[in-house]
């Protein structure tokens, strides 16, 4: 229901290694219009095994609506929708402790 599909994903791979399984591409190449490699794509929520997630960022906004929660989503959305000018903008708000945090988190269900 869309006239433009973009996709965003947390890493870009090869067409050789998408060839070697492409039973596991749910979209086609064909229904994309853009590609973009968005790391972190989905904070503060997690991506599995890549990262968990940003749990304080989490806890905070929790803490917000509780609190009112009228006024508490419109700070919110001010804080770290409309106000970064930039991917970057928003994941330097949620801090780079909480972004290495979920990110080794994430990756710990590969350690033996």
């Amino acid at each position: 229901a869309a006239n433009r599909v973009i996709l965003t994903t947390e890493r870009i791979v090869s067409n050789d290694q998408i060839r070697r399984a492409p039973d596991q591409t749910k979209i086609p190449f064909f229904a994309v219009d853009a590609v973009v490699e968005l790391p972190f794509g989905c904070a503060p929520h997690e991506c599995s095994g890549v990262y968990e997630p940003m749990m304080r960022h989490m806890e905070y906004y929790v803490d917000l609506v509780n609190k009112d929660p009228v006024k508490g989503m419109q700070h919110y959305l001010e804080k770290f929708v409309y106000g970064p000018k930039s991917w970057n903008d928003f994941l330097t708000l949620i801090g780079m402790d909480d972004l290495i945090e979920a990110k080794r988190a994430g990756e710990s269900i590969y350690d033996d």
